[in-house]
């Protein structure tokens, strides 16, 4: 996965989830997208995610507004999940579903 420093728009975040996920060779419908106050805790115990061999990235927004904005995009996009998540929710990520995942 590759890192950030820099400070990214609500499109960027989006332009680099939805680059990853066609670099996967699946379909968004494939993917499942979220937002999370505790992007650890959610994606590597909650979902189940392998961190070292599964698809999955994640990434920071500037506000939850801004995060929820990429949330929905990525669900109309095509992407599994659901809008919700907490007031301060600021971390945007996805994750190849498989057998070993949960939802």
């Amino acid at each position: 996965m590759k890192t950030t420093s820099r400070i990214m728009t609500a499109q960027d975040i989006y332009n680099d989830i939805t680059s990853h996920i066609k670099k996967s060779s699946y379909r968004a419908s494939e993917w499942y997208a979220g937002i999370t106050k505790n992007v650890e805790q959610r994606l590597f115990n909650d979902h189940n995610v392998s961190k070292e061999n599964g698809w999955w990235i994640h990434r920071s927004a500037n506000t939850s507004n801004d995060a929820r904005m990429v949330e929905e995009a990525l669900l109309k996009w095509g992407c599994d999940g659901g809008v919700g998540g907490g007031d301060d929710a600021i971390y945007i990520y996805a994750y190849l579903k498989t057998a070993n995942t949960r939802r």
